[in-house]
């Protein structure tokens, strides 16, 4: 394979209502079929009139404006820091500032990202066959940042005929291993090719890459939106900050009747793990003591109420006495109920559901079912 990357010169200013068509046509009259149009997103926004108005000049007025746009194109906060805000659009991107732009545009306009990228490449890529004969594929690229790499790449928003993965699974390799994961976003690879010869400020907003596809395929494809991970795969769905604020909450209002065995094997391991990991925190009289052993774990079933019947280990939690003897006192006993719940946050911590129960004497004793 050889692929060649083309810009398009002289498109020029782009403003609401210009036919993108025509523009890119007018400029490269050169287009083959099964070239691949790689279009930067902001002239397809500024075409389609995604432009809001905002204070020209720096200051609160202006940062109050673009918050609120901000707000209005936000589904979901990932992550903050600071004035950087990492959201998640309408669309499904996670992104900085939900695509929000300020450059390349007048300073009263914020220019957003197009409505839906996967139309817009498609009407683009019918305008393009129907009135000039060029049967190409489209790809409407933007700019975004990456988790764990430091630098901006070009990728695919919206695409039209081609298909945005090139799934490999099934395949064997020279080695004669079979392929089960491998699945490559190619449409991203040639957005990023073409942000090569494209540039920030060049204004060179199209670029085409020559020599991939053979022909386009149809505009039946599931378009850019098959890139985006469902949410029950997302393995990093919050910032370190954010998911650490989740975590606390989760841990501040867990149930006492949460549900015993829960995700996780119970196993004495786990539960030492857990009564290691609070113990710096804890008073020195709290006294926590797990319990795997089959025969002690049924007969706890039988004495206490409300023993869950998916309960298969326990820890037992109580408050010594002092030296003397002298019971505890209310302090003692409230920070005993917070160490308690310590525990419980850490065996929750490992995919471990509790059951809090209390033995009958009323005396500083509680059991967690596991």
């Amino acid at each position: 394979m050889r692929l060649e990357i083309l810009p398009v010169l002289g498109i020029g200013d782009v403003a609401e209502g210009d036919d993108l068509a025509e523009l890119i046509a007018g400029a490269a009259p050169w287009l083959r079929d099964g070239d691949v149009l790689v279009v930067t997103s902001k002239i397809v926004s500024k075409a389609e009139g995604r432009l809001v108005d905002v204070p020209a000049e720096e200051g609160p007025a202006r940062l109050a404006a673009r918050d609120e746009v901000l707000a209005a194109e936000t589904v979901r906060t990932v992550a903050a820091r600071g004035a950087t805000r990492i959201v998640q659009t309408h669309h499904g991107f996670v992104m900085a500032a939900a695509g929000i732009d300020a450059s390349n545009v007048d300073a009263s306009k914020l220019v957003l990202l197009p409505k839906d990228p996967d139309a817009s490449a498609r009407a683009l890529r019918a305008a393009l066959r129907r009135r000039h004969g060029a049967d190409v594929a489209v790809i409407v690229s933007d700019t975004m940042g990456r988790p764990w790499r430091n630098g901006l790449t070009d990728v695919a928003l919206g695409v039209a005929g081609m298909s945005a993965i090139r799934d490999h699974r099934g395949e064997v390799d020279p080695y004669g291993n079979e392929l089960s994961i491998t699945q490559m976003a190619v449409v991203d690879e040639l957005a990023g090719a073409g942000e090569l010869i494209k540039g920030k400020c060049d204004q060179v907003p199209v670029a085409v890459v020559r020599g991939y596809l053979t022909a386009p395929t149809s505009d039946d494809d599931t378009g850019a939106r098959s890139l985006i991970r469902d949410a029950a795969q997302d393995l990093f769905s919050l910032g370190t900050a954010e998911a650490r604020t989740a975590g606390l909450l989760a841990a501040a209002t867990l149930a006492d009747t949460a549900l015993a065995g829960g995700a996780a094997e119970v196993t004495e391991e786990a539960l030492t793990r857990a009564v290691a990991a609070v113990r710096p925190s804890i008073a020195e009289a709290t006294r926590f003591t797990p319990v795997t052993d089959a025969a002690a774990v049924a007969q706890l079933g039988a004495l206490l109420d409300g023993w869950p019947a998916t309960a298969t280990a326990a820890v037992h939690c109580r408050l010594a006495d002092d030296a003397e003897g002298t019971p505890a006192d209310a302090a003692a006993l409230i920070r005993f109920g917070a160490d308690v719940h310590r525990l419980r946050a850490a065996l929750a911590a490992q995919g471990l559901g509790t059951t809090l129960l209390f033995g009958p004497d009323g005396s500083a004793l509680a059991t967690l079912a596991v």
